[in-house]
């Protein structure tokens, strides 16, 4: 997929310390600014990669636009990036839902950031999260924040579609119902024909489908068909997750291949069900045929993890 310009940032003076995060998605070691860049994909619009979930930004004459932000760390070294780039503050910071690997580095950006804008339903997933968070003991793995403090929320939220023009470029951000989570949204530029799908995308690697915020496998399959049919057939697609060592901006291909995973998961599912399997010899797959290169990370986004997800949601239908 031709790429119009690539520009490699490395800060190699915000080796910031990681700073622990309890609910996030799933764990992830801390990236060293060595470990972080930028990447322009075309006209003004590029992608941070750090840790967490990738991070999408436009930068023209204008306006600054982030999508996401990662963790406090790399949030860090993002903001610091874009002030090299631009002069100006952060005008627009969209959350694509509400798991931590995508909001934690809200705070590092709030100074800079003049609205924080969210699907309706994020706001009250993330406080949620840290309600149940700070209300769980210690661990030898995950240690609490001293003084536990609400997440750094939306300023403005919206139901179905939020759209704005800023600049030359036109932003839509848009909640098509449950997928990855109850309140999963893209975000569309448009005349770069580039659209951040958070993690209703994870580029050959399992997925988190987190039931309890309100995912549907089967309508996130019904978004994806969605997306692929409105959007023009160059489209570049910036994923929240990808495999380690493949890209996270993609086409139309990969896009469909993650409905194809999820289509090969209930077939699977559905035949364990006929045959009155129990939902852990369902879970027990080791492979998902076709997709047997996935990448795992457990605990959380692991095959077994998203077969159980499924059976529930199956089982909740066939009842």
């Amino acid at each position: 997929m031709p790429i119009n310009r690539r520009d490699f940032l490395i800060i190699s003076s915000a080796a910031v310390a990681a700073v622990p995060f309890r609910g996030a998605a799933f764990t992830q070691t801390p990236a060293p600014a060595a470990a972080t860049r930028f990447d322009t994909i075309r006209r003004n619009v590029g992608y941070f990669t750090g840790r967490g979930g990738t991070i999408g930004w436009l930068v023209n004459g204008d306006a600054v636009v982030v999508v996401d932000t990662q963790y406090p760390d790399t949030a860090k070294i993002c903001v610091e990036g874009l002030k090299q780039k631009s002069g100006r503050g952060i005008d627009l910071l969209f959350n694509t839902h509400h798991h931590g690997d995508h909001t934690s580095g809200n705070p590092i950006f709030r100074p800079d950031a003049k609205k924080i804008i969210a699907q309706t339903r994020v706001p009250e997933l993330q406080k949620q999260v840290a309600q149940q968070a700070a209300a769980q003991p210690p661990t030898a793995t995950v240690t609490p924040a001293p003084h536990p403090t609400p997440p750094v929320v939306a300023d403005s939220t919206f139901d179905k579609v939020w759209s704005q023009e800023v600049g030359d470029e036109t932003v839509t951000a848009t909640h098509y119902g449950p997928g990855h989570t109850g309140g999963d949204a893209i975000v569309r530029f448009h005349r770069a024909n580039v659209v951040h799908l958070g993690d209703l995308l994870f580029h050959d690697r399992h997925p988190r489908v987190d039931r309890a915020a309100g995912a549907s496998i089967q309508n996130w399959m019904a978004i994806i068909e969605t997306i692929a049919r409105d959007m023009p057939a160059d489209t570049i697609y910036i994923a929240g997750h990808s495999k380690t060592d493949l890209p996270v901006i993609v086409g139309r291909k990969e896009l469909l291949r993650q409905r194809d995973y999820f289509d090969a998961v209930l077939a699977h599912v559905r035949r364990g069900i006929a045959e009155k399997q129990s939902k852990e010899q369902i879970s027990a797959l080791q492979a998902l045929p076709g997709f047997e290169d996935h990448q795992a990370s457990p605990p959380v986004l692991t095959l077994a993890g998203v077969l159980g997800v499924a059976y529930d949601e199956l089982s909740v239908v066939s009842q």
